[in-house]
Order: structure tokens, then sequence, then C-alpha cells
């Protein structure tokens, strides 16, 4: 595969921002860089990639904060699910406001993202796979032998329901329906914590 991802951990939650590149043409999606912008943008910029996207897996704080700053630098478009699209700026929906920050979060969205869209970057396709469940507008991700899961699935364990918006019953049935049906080898790249894989969490 000529998908390279490097991982960098971000802001007050530790949120794993991930840099995505295809090898051959140099082209790059970020996803979820939740805070130090300055530290996405050396990496990028130490490799030569070309950013052609950045992509918030859900609309939580600690996943958009380095967004504008970001968008401004590499002049690329900024995608979420449509469903939370809204709380990109809204401090409620985003939970700004329960942590204590007050400055600007994101700025909106460029483009509005639905079930069984793809995004290419180079010859790399990832699919998105609509998880409610964390957030009504939560995606996974998906390339074959990869996924990028958010915070909808964890390496042993699965993404919090307790904050607005959240569905307990919603994200047990994203996973069992949705990811636990794709390729046991398939490596899971989490928002949070080490990777896994379906296999390993199927178990």
């Amino acid at each position: 595969m000529n998908l390279d991802i490097r991982t960098l951990v971000v802001g007050f939650c530790d949120t794993n921002c991930y840099v995505t590149a295809d090898r051959e043409s140099g082209d790059a999606l970020i996803i979820d860089p939740g805070d130090s912008a300055d530290e996405i943008y050396a990496v990028v910029s130490g490799t030569g990639l070309t950013v052609r996207g950045i992509v918030n897996t859900h609309c939580h704080t600690d996943h958009i904060l380095a967004n504008g700053e970001l968008k401004d630098r590499f002049h690329c478009p900024l995608m979420i699910h449509e469903a939370d699209a809204p709380g990109l700026t809204d401090p409620t929906m985003n939970l700004a406001t329960l942590v204590g920050y007050r400055g600007p979060t994101s700025p909106p969205a460029d483009r509005l993202l639905r079930d069984g869209d793809e995004i290419t970057f180079g010859e790399i396709t990832f699919q998105v796979i609509h998880t409610p469940g964390h957030t009504p507008g939560c995606i996974c991700l998906y390339t074959p032998g990869v996924l990028m899961s958010g915070d909808t699935l964890f390496a042993s364990g699965i993404g919090r329901t307790d904050f607005p918006g959240g569905n307990y019953e919603q994200i047990l049935d994203s996973i069992r329906r949705r990811l636990m049906i794709l390729p046991p080898e398939t490596q899971v790249y989490p928002g949070h914590g080490p990777s896994t894989t379906i296999g390993r969490e199927s178990g």
C-alpha cells in the first residue's frame, strides 16, 4: 500500500492527529488537527507534502482547534459530516464551553460529507462511513487495510456517549453493523490512544 500515516499527539486531550499521504504523489490529507498547528505544519512542510484537505471525524473541540490556522496556511478545503457541521462554530455543540475554552474553535466547513462519499488524494481514496453515537455526525474513513476510526472505536473501548448528542445504543449499532464487518486484519487508527485491528476488537 502506498499510504503513509504519521501520528501526532496534540492538545489537552492527547488527540491523535493523522497526516496521511500517498507516497507516490506526495498528496496528503490531515485528519483531526486538534491543536498544535505549528507542529503539524512543520511536519507537513518538512516532508514536502501537498495537503489536499482537512477532515474532522467529528466536531468536538479537541479534534478541530487547528482547523483555521492550517486551512489558511495550506489553502485547502475543510470537511466534516453534515450533521456535525454546525458544531464547528457552536461552542456548546463542540464542547468548548464545557472545557472552559473561550477562543475561536474552527471556521465553517467547505465540504459537507455524507455516508458513502469518497475523499481522494493522489491514488488513495477514503470512503466515508457514518458512525453516529459519539456525536450525530461521527464518521470513520476507510481504505482497504486501514480504518481511521475517530472517537467511535478505540483499542479495547468505544467513544463516550454522555456528551450532548451522544447515544450509547447508536454507537454500539454503528460499530456492530458498519465496522465489525470489515476484514479482521484492518488496522484501526483511533482518535485517542494506540492503534488496534478490527479482529482484535471483535474478539
